[in-house]
């Protein structure tokens, strides 16, 4: 009886996926649809009611295509078979992650090119989303809940979403992801459809903001850090350059990543010359 219901919600599930996998099967294109967030404003004027906030784990973005993983630019992301193997095919977004403050791991994980599986078993895949271009994210929402119970495996997850009628409430649920080691929160705006690229209808907040930029040159090391890297020349996606001094560990400031690399910065406002104010090195990118 139970095998007969999975079958049943599993062919529910792929005919729920067919719309958007065949807009992506048509353009021929193994770039991912991805939806990407906003920077929540602190002054935005829509109601916090219609929108479903979650977590926001700071992990590796990974698309399950219905065959594979992939990153948000299309490339493989190679896990043992026994992770994957229990994901049916439909079209999944989430993230992989470990446990809080563990990006540095995490990423060595991913990028090894043959999976340790004893490294595997410390990953979860967290979905927060399960795309189609007809239902709006609420019912996305139980969509991939509905699924992952149906799987009903320790290491795929459905992220939890909540809603919240005042600011007041978001605010006390933000400081409490934060007090635990959490990145910040997302926000899905209940009744927009999923759309690619970077969307109002999601929003994170977050305690600082990020940035990417590409390394351009190195600074030696004065002091305690005489013989290793003592700052990074960048420029950001605007074009502004300047420099990061801060961040590192002792073992990236004796082996830096490489000029040419992509990484993640956070800061807090621009300073009156329009750059970014207290700007520290927060991870290399993962190849996207």
């Amino acid at each position: 009886m139970k095998k007969g219901l999975y079958t049943l919600l599993y062919l529910w599930l792929v005919l729920l996926s067919l719309p958007f996998l065949a807009q992506s099967a048509d353009k021929a294109d193994t770039t991912p649809h991805v939806q990407l967030a906003k920077v929540y404003d602190k002054n935005n004027t829509a109601e916090v009611s219609e929108y479903l906030v979650s977590e926001k784990f700071d992990g590796v973005r990974a698309i399950w295509t219905g065959a594979e993983f992939v990153t948000r630019n299309g490339n493989s992301i190679n896990p043992p078979r026994w992770f994957s193997s229990v994901l049916p095919n439909v079209w999944l977004d989430g993230e992989l992650w470990t446990k809080h403050n563990d990006f540095a791991a995490l990423s060595g994980i991913v990028r090894t090119a043959k999976p340790i599986d004893s490294d595997w078993q410390k990953v979860s895949f967290r979905i927060f989303d399960m795309p189609d271009q007809t239902n709006p994210f609420s019912i996305r929402y139980k969509n991939y809940q509905q699924l992952v119970k149906a799987i009903n495996k320790p290491h795929i997850i459905a992220v939890e979403q909540h809603q919240f009628l005042s600011n007041q409430a978001l605010t006390a649920f933000f400081e409490r992801i934060i007090k635990r080691g959490g990145e910040g929160v997302m926000l899905h705006l209940a009744s927009a459809k999923h759309q690619n690229g970077r969307t109002s209808a999601l929003l994170k907040l977050k305690p600082y903001f990020d940035d990417e930029a590409i390394i351009l040159d190195y600074l030696p090391g004065k002091g305690k850090y005489l013989g290793m890297l003592g700052a990074i020349r960048v420029k950001n996606e605007v074009g502004i350059e300047f420099t990061i001094g801060t961040g590192f560990s002792d073992l990236q400031r004796q082996n830096p990543p490489a000029i040419g690399a992509k990484i993640t910065y956070r800061y807090h406002g621009y300073t009156k010359n329009g750059l970014p104010r207290f700007a520290s090195f927060l991870r290399e990118h993962v190849q996207e």
